[in-house]
């Protein structure tokens, strides 16, 4: 297999990480990644997959998410084997049918990738039945019938206007796919549903919406955030071809959110949730962190899961300051804000953090200076009940 490469070739540092890039359906990756990859010159060597029949890739009569992440897997083994560092993992970024594509390769192969792009994508896209009416009908009649209507689908209207040379381009590519081969990749997002699996992803994974997407909602983009260590954001603007909508903005995510960071980073950002765990357990106790835990349901499950990893995992695992450190800011911005259950939690959770008695109630006379004096008398009276209860 030989290495499609995106960017201009440069050799740029020794080591440069590998990005393998994968289009959304009916588009050739060196048409939809070529101007970020770019822009990424220097900072990765990045390698267009094509599923078939797209791109000029020989074509197929049947595919599947799966048989489509082993490809992907097959693909960035070889290319990391043509670059000299066979068995190392890649970085792989997608979007739509790619997108796709890179959430089962994060479920079936972690270990073959550092983390993962997900682009105008979700855990499942659209429905079973439209997915095999359209490949029906591109059995039939081709891609072509699909051309006028798909520019309207895939940009907002002022960019199909002052982009027209990038519409016509990506036009060209849907007018030339191999159409069994796009009705197969439209049978394979027909079977692909990874919505009840995304907590069992382990692999970084960054997830863009564009605000506009007609084709992937920006709220089903924006689920792929469950997945433990995930990022999600939107793209403001931009609609379902971002890597050509705003190849600076999906470049620069790309290169602070899956390749900048060190390999140990990337790591920690996969294990965000277990350490945040960790922290939360040894700040607030254990028992508490157990009995928040045990009441979680369908209602709260995913604000637990967020403040875990973000506000535990994310920040009080800082090194900038220490947990005596943050617990006074804390405190100080509960009083402020009259959060008075919190407060009573982050109290207790004070003791263990180190700080004495003494020192929250000069904590507590401190904000009576900033916060105001009704708020720390307040706060005095919740801090003597709990006093009286640990006593």
């Amino acid at each position: 297999m030989s290495t499609t490469r995106l960017d201009d070739g440069r050799p740029g540092p020794d080591g440069l990480p590998l990005l393998v890039v994968g289009p959304s359906l009916g588009i050739a990756s060196r048409t939809l990644w070529g101007e970020v990859a770019r822009r990424l010159s220097g900072v990765a060597v990045v390698a267009g997959w094509d599923p078939p029949g797209h791109g000029g890739s020989a074509p197929a009569t049947a595919l599947s998410a799966a048989g489509l992440a082993a490809d992907v897997a097959a693909f960035g083994a070889a290319a990391q084997a043509e670059l000299g560092r066979p068995g190392e993992p890649f970085a792989y970024a997608g979007d739509s049918l790619g997108g796709a594509v890179g959430l089962q390769l994060a479920l079936d192969s972690p270990g073959a990738v550092s983390a993962v792009g997900v682009f105008c994508s979700a855990a499942r896209i659209g429905t079973p039945d439209g997915w095999r009416e359209r490949a029906a009908q591109v059995r039939e009649h081709g891609t072509a019938p699909l051309v006028p209507t798909s520019a309207a689908r895939w940009f907002p209207a002022r960019f199909a206007r002052e982009h027209p040379q990038v519409v016509h381009a990506l036009l060209q590519d849907l007018a030339g796919t191999d159409a069994g081969s796009y009705a197969a990749a439209c049978e394979a997002l027909a079977g692909f549903d990874v919505a009840d699996r995304l907590r069992e992803v382990r692999v970084p994974v960054l997830a863009v919406a564009g605000e506009l997407d007609a084709v992937v909602p920006v709220e089903d983009t924006l689920a792929v955030g469950r997945a433990p260590g995930a990022l999600a954001t939107v793209v403001p603007g931009a609609a379902h071809q971002l890597p050509v909508e705003d190849p600076a903005t999906v470049a620069d995510l790309l290169r602070h959110h899956v390749l900048a960071a060190p390999a140990a980073q990337r790591r920690t950002l996969g294990e965000q949730y277990a350490a945040g765990m960790a922290v939360r357990r040894e700040v607030l106790g254990a028992a508490h962190v157990d009995r928040a835990t045990a009441g979680v349901d369908d209602v709260t499950r995913d604000f637990q899961e967020m403040i875990t990893r973000y506000a535990w995992g994310g920040i009080w695992t800082r090194e900038g300051l220490s947990r005596r450190e943050r617990s006074m800011v804390t405190l100080t911005a509960l009083i402020a804000r009259g959060h008075h259950e919190e407060l009573a939690m982050h109290l207790r959770a004070a003791v263990r953090n180190g700080l004495t008695r003494a020192e929250v109630v000069e904590v507590l006379l401190q904000s009576a200076v900033y916060c105001g004096v009704p708020d720390a008398n307040t706060a005095f009276r919740v801090y003597r009940e709990v006093l009286a209860e640990d006593a």
